[in-house]
């Protein structure tokens, strides 16, 4: 009997076996996970079983379809982060959904009294002049939302300057031992829990600034905008030093070699070619700023109003993180709503930040590729 007739009778059909069970535990695989998805949706106290058996066989199938269970595992793995995020954004908007329909656009616009450089532009929310009062059902996020813009100023006004320049002083200039030590150093800062942050600013700085500056309060805008620049600026170092890193050692020898400064070449060639790498890290800082919880919470004196006068950053109000923190463990019905809708307003700044960047980078990098 030939070779080609053992392969037809033996091998092939085996091969075909295979590939038909390999497909079957894959399917079984995605049954067994989607179940257990819909389950635990459900609430239902049957979501281990499904879930045992998921693990189960995924055990089988790394042992004996490896590639297939590894395709299937991915997959799935991409397929859920999409499907909770997609949860988690309409939860989010359903129960911020209340609070909107009771407030309006008063929710995060201002229809109270208010003064800027000495003019007084607008009467109260309801008449009230209250712009949070939760005995009254009056919820208006201004006060949070111009206590993160003007606390996330602060902080990129910190990190990004600084964090930029460390980035090019340890990409381009610092000798190799130099680098080799500042840069881990660099990193384990950014690793520091956010809540030693925020106590050593509640402590030393503003401690500092009250027993200098005489503050009204304890707690003000700058001090958590300083102390969350400082926390942001690890972050900031970090990867703007990677992207200058990444930019070919061609592209500078090649201007150096026409005889241009390092400084130069750094600020005309390193810098535009890593542009998009050096927004990136700057949209971190933002959002390292605009979400900060702990830091803004341990700091901050937690009243729902607008500094007065407006531009005062040494006043004392609150963000929309800290907000949170401090009021969701007392927080039901139309309250707990409230909440949430600060969370909507996060969600959305942080989208517009991120769409932003996108659309500076896709631009930045058509001007280098010289499309534009």
């Amino acid at each position: 009997m030939s070779s080609t007739t053992l392969i037809d009778r033996f091998v092939r059909p085996a091969a075909r076996d295979g590939e038909v069970a390999s497909r079957l535990v894959g399917v079984a695989l995605v049954a067994l996970l989607a179940a257990t998805f819909v389950s635990f949706l459900a609430n239902s106290t049957l979501t281990v079983f499904p879930l045992v058996g998921f693990v189960v066989l995924t055990a089988y199938g790394w042992y004996a379809y490896q590639a297939v269970t590894a395709r299937v595992l991915t997959g799935s793995a991409t397929a859920s982060t999409v499907a909770i995020l997609t949860l988690i954004i309409v939860y989010l908007f359903q129960q911020a959904y209340p609070a909107f329909e009771l407030m309006g656009i008063q929710i995060v616009a201002l229809t109270g009294p208010i003064e800027v450089f000495g003019v007084t532009l607008v009467p109260g929310v309801g008449g009230s002049g209250d712009l949070w009062s939760t005995s009254q059902d009056i919820y208006s996020l201004a006060p949070m939302i111009w206590g993160t813009l003007v606390t996330t100023l602060i902080a990129m006004l910190v990190a990004g300057p600084l964090g930029i320049a460390g980035a090019i002083f340890i990409s381009e200039m610092a000798p190799p031992s130099v680098r080799e030590t500042v840069k881990p150093a660099v990193e384990v800062l950014a690793g520091i829990p956010s809540i030693v942050y925020g106590f050593i600013g509640f402590v030393i700085i503003n401690g500092y600034m009250m027993d200098n500056f005489e503050l009204p309060s304890i707690g003000s805008l700058f001090v958590v905008g300083m102390v969350i620049g400082l926390m942001s600026l690890p972050m900031v170092v970090t990867v703007a030093e990677d992207a200058l890193s990444s930019v070919p050692h061609s592209m500078r020898d090649a201007s150096v070699a026409m005889g241009v400064t390092e400084w130069q070449t750094t600020k005309s060639i390193t810098l535009p070619t890593a542009f998009s790498g050096v927004t990136a890290a700057l949209l971190l800082g933002v959002g390292r700023a605009v979400g900060e919880t702990m830091a803004a919470t341990v700091i901050l004196g937690h009243s729902q109003r607008l500094p007065e006068p407006l531009y005062d950053v040494f006043g004392n109000t609150e963000t929309l993180t800290s907000l949170i923190a401090s009021q969701y463990g007392n927080a039901n019905g139309i309250h707990m709503d409230a909440l949430f809708a600060a969370g909507v307003v996060l969600f959305v700044t942080v989208l517009v930040l991120s769409v932003g960047s996108l659309a500076v980078e896709a631009r930045m990098k058509s001007k280098l590729e010289g499309t534009q």
